[in-house]
């Protein structure tokens, strides 16, 4: 039986008889829940026989596994593509380019400010036109699904491990942007996912380290979490991706992984906010989802709870010990008929809507039009929270010290180290004398101390913080550049939650990112060229926000 076959519910008819025999029919039924994962810059042979027999419904590929240039991810999509059966639809070929700081492809490929900078200039517009920019690369690339947008809304708590990821704190305006982005993905013909379900902003903890708990019960849900994500399925979002995170309050009080979880996946999410389209499982590797077993005791609750496709990214041995682990579930009555078949039918579904779309050419990655796009995002996205003593714009001929961090993975969805700090490089294009000052990430008092006396022998102090939430040293540097008595501006280059970090800084700003389309800008903005035309999208305690 082929798996074109398996997507119907005749397969499912056809194989109950065949239970305690495991078919290769039945295999296939089962492994179409599976997303791949392999090592390399071309398909394994393992990878192509599991598309051959059925044995999958698509890979995921990865920055760090997978890409070396747009042309070598496009060529390796379509030997994926050419190995599956004949008359299978196409391959869900998944790629985490969200923009900002989690950029699956670079090499190339368009820098893209993150959500939060979108939410910055609370233009759907942009974030319309971002999302089916993105996607349109992603489709040049051989993708046909995207892991984006973030319905996750910004929280103090989530500041470390959400960064610039979600478009701010406030659910509204969330929505507003979620639901445009979605739109401009699927206008490209690439699958959008609206994640992480429930919503982790308020969560406390990483999902990649361990499971975080959301304390809210329903009324909060539909009053915040639930906001966004109802937005994205009114846009007609085609996938949904559950957090592995824990709400007790829909799980009699004991916090268990959405992933797993029936009342989450089938009562939530199918029930109460209808969503028909495919559930796909954040990565099955995360700390967060270990606390359900091993991984394959986890597969099976997962599929049994109602989760459609799951993320694997092991090694091939192990995908095989999950394929043979929902064989054998299968086999013995463990996954319902019903469920199989609901399950199929949604994934045939989404894969046949795949097949319409036509693939753009390899030149759209990177285009001008785009790069044109990210800088008025750029543009539109820096903020000045407060300028006390009008330090601003920078004067022609200054000198100035620069302060700040080397960027840094501050979590494994985290692409912000392949980035250079271009600011001082930009300024320096406008006519500003800068010398860098490289800051520790979390430079202890007498490095602060250091750090300010050698930047007091400029004219005027840029101090970056790229974390000083959760790095609280940053916060000191600052505040020793103040008190050497030059005229000090702290930017806040990650999340803009760092300004509460510094109250003693008479000037802050907010660039949601450290991407080269937010350096020129935020250097544009500096040197009077541009208005800081943001605004900030999330409350901060007497923020003193100019126009």
């Amino acid at each position: 039986m082929s798996g074109h076959r398996a997507a119907g519910a005749d397969a499912v008819a056809d194989g109950r008889a065949s239970r305690a025999t495991g078919t290769p029919g039945r295999r296939a039924l089962v492994g179409w829940r599976l997303l791949r994962t392999f090592e390399g810059a071309e398909p394994t042979p393992r990878v192509l026989a599991a598309i051959s027999r059925g044995e999958a419904s698509g890979v995921t590929l990865f920055r760090a596994k997978n890409v070396v240039s747009p042309a070598q991810l496009r060529a390796l999509a379509a030997a994926l593509q050419a190995a599956r059966p004949a008359g299978d639809p196409p391959l869900v070929i998944g790629l985490d380019q969200e923009g900002g700081q989690l950029q699956a492809v670079d090499y190339g490929a368009t820098a893209w400010p993150g959500n939060l900078a979108i939410g910055a200039t609370g233009s759907e517009e942009l974030a319309r036109r971002a999302g089916r920019a993105i996607a349109t690369e992603v489709a040049a690339m051989g993708g046909t699904l995207v892991f984006a947008p973030v319905c996750d809304i910004l929280h103090r708590e989530s500041a470390t491990a959400l960064g610039t990821r979600p478009f701010g704190g406030d659910p509204a305006l969330v929505a507003r942007l979620a639901a445009a982005m979605t739109t401009g993905i699927q206008e490209a013909g690439v699958a959008a996912v609206l994640k992480h379900f429930p919503g982790h902003g308020a969560a406390t903890g990483d999902s990649h380290l361990g499971m975080p708990v959301l304390n809210r019960d329903l009324a909060g849900l539909e009053a915040e979490e639930l906001v966004p994500f109802r937005a994205g399925i009114a846009a007609g979002a085609r996938a949904v991706l559950p957090g592995h995170l824990g709400v007790p309050a829909l799980t009699g009080g004991v916090a268990t992984p959405a992933t797993v979880s029936p009342a989450i996946l089938r009562g939530l999410l199918r029930e109460r906010l209808g969503f028909t389209g495919v559930t796909v499982s954040d990565a099955m590797d995360m700390g967060g989802v270990s606390a359900a077993g091993g991984i394959e005791a986890t597969a099976v609750a997962a599929v049994s709870a109602g989760m459609d496709l799951l993320l694997l990214v092991h090694d091939p041995d192990t995908e095989e010990a999950v394929l043979a682990a929902l064989a054998r579930a299968d086999a013995d009555g463990t996954l319902d008929d019903a469920g199989l078949v609901a399950a199929q039918a949604r994934i045939a579904a989404l894969r046949r809507w795949m097949a319409t779309a036509v693939q753009p050419p390899l030149e759209t990655v990177g285009c001008a039009e785009h790069r044109a796009l990210a800088d008025e995002i750029a543009r539109r996205a820096v903020t000045l929270v407060r300028d006390r003593d009008a330090m601003l714009p920078l004067r022609p001929g200054s000198r100035v010290a620069l302060i700040a961090p080397v960027p840094l993975d501050l979590t494994p969805a985290e692409t912000s180290s392949f980035v250079r700090l271009r600011l001082a490089d930009a300024l320096r294009d406008r006519g500003v004398a800068v010398d860098e000052l490289v800051s520790p990430q979390d430079p202890t008092p007498a490095q602060a101390s250091a750090l300010a006396a050698a930047a007091a022998l400029h004219d005027a102090i840029l101090v970056g913080t790229f974390d000083a939430y959760g790095s609280c040293g940053q916060a000191g540097t600052v505040r020793a550049a103040v008190a050497t008595g030059r005229p000090t501006l702290a930017v806040a280059l990650r999340g803009p939650f760092d300004a509460e970090a510094y109250p003693e800084a008479r000037a802050v700003a907010c660039t949601y990112g450290v991407q080269p389309p937010l350096m020129e800008a935020l250097a544009d903005a500096l040197t009077g060229r541009i208005p800081f035309a943001g605004r900030l999208p999330v409350d901060l305690a007497q923020p003193e926000v100019h126009p």
